[in-house]
């Protein structure tokens, strides 16, 4: 992938967020409906594993009847499962792909319901005591890609080569990341590495929690996941795109849409066209869309959805 293809996905992803700086979140209340019981499956995102356990007990709290079965093992999982008829809602951390909208239409006739329920961002994560404390997207490319299409101009093992002095000059960068089923890899290869390759030695693991684990507890490591992940134990770097500025991942320029690996969170679900959700699945998703859900996915250390785009998720999910 081209500068110019990377720099065109960055601005696309601004300009998806940037009327989120000058709105604040205006949910509505949710309103408890009688006698609602049964049981919601879950398959997806590993990113949104905790989110969804929040969800859950916070729903079941008023709803003691509902049960929920919640397989967090990776986004590449929820399509499958949602067209088979395994799972009623897939949390994704990415947006479908063509082909997976093709499978799901190919077996239903009409496309999935995506919903956008929370906004994160992918973070670049090393252990407190490291001094560096920003990299450029190029430099990322070139300790993660074997590829290097984002253009730097030599393989980067070694941290005297980002700058660091000191001890750590001459140690190895250690590199950790997600998964190939992860929504979190997707983004990443495509936004951090320009679609190029991953190196053989990025050890994957199957959890973000895992990654940040892995990254306090290793000399010299440096590790990729979702931002609402972030811990005591590590620091998140800022990033520079192809402008030059380097932005800190903080709620406010994720929320801005300045952050460069930013993303929305989604669930998405088989609702037919002029028909209903079944009544569970719709309460669970407009508690979700509520005031109580929005708190925890800030709670979570996401970004809140704003008001406008709460209310075009609103009309979506309950259109018929």
């Amino acid at each position: 992938m081209s500068k110019r293809s990377i720099k065109n996905i960055l601005q696309w992803i601004c300009a998806s967020f940037a009327a989120l700086s000058c709105l604040t979140l205006a949910a509505e209340t949710y309103q408890k409906q009688p006698g609602l019981a049964g049981s919601i499956t879950v398959v997806g995102s590993d990113t949104m594993a905790n989110l969804m356990t929040i969800w859950s007990v916070e729903f079941r709290q008023l709803y003691p009847q509902v049960k929920f079965q919640i397989q967090a093992s990776g986004s590449s999982t929820a399509p499958p499962a949602l067209t088979e008829g395994i799972s009623d809602i897939g949390p994704m951390s990415r947006e479908l792909h063509t082909s997976e909208i093709r499978y799901f239409s190919g077996k239903h006739g009409y496309q999935p319901l995506s919903l956008k329920v929370g906004i994160d961002a992918i973070a670049l994560f090393v252990d407190v005591n490291n001094p560096i404390s920003k990299l450029s997207i190029q430099q990322v490319d070139s300790i993660f890609s074997a590829t290097r299409f984002c253009g730097y101009h030599e393989e980067t093992q070694y941290w005297r080569q980002l700058g660091v002095a000191g001890s750590n000059a001459n140690r190895k960068i250690q590199i950790f990341g997600r998964n190939s089923v992860s929504g979190t890899y997707g983004l990443f290869k495509r936004l951090a590495l320009c679609d190029g390759d991953f190196k053989a030695t990025v050890n994957e693991l199957p959890g973000s929690t895992s990654v940040i684990q892995s990254v306090a507890f290793s000399n010299g490591a440096i590790g990729y996941a979702g931002f609402g992940h972030k811990t005591a134990a590590v620091k998140a770097l800022a990033i520079a795109d192809y402008s030059g500025e380097f932005i800190p991942a903080t709620s406010q320029t994720i929320s801005s849409g300045k952050y460069p690996l930013s993303r929305f969170l989604y669930l998405v679900v088989n609702k037919p066209p002029n028909a209903s959700l079944p009544l569970l699945e719709q309460e669970f998703l407009r508690f979700v869309l509520s005031k109580a859900g929005q708190k925890a996915v800030e709670q979570e250390g996401y970004v809140g959805m704003p008001d406008n785009m709460l209310n075009t998720q609103l009309k979506a999910l309950i259109s018929d």
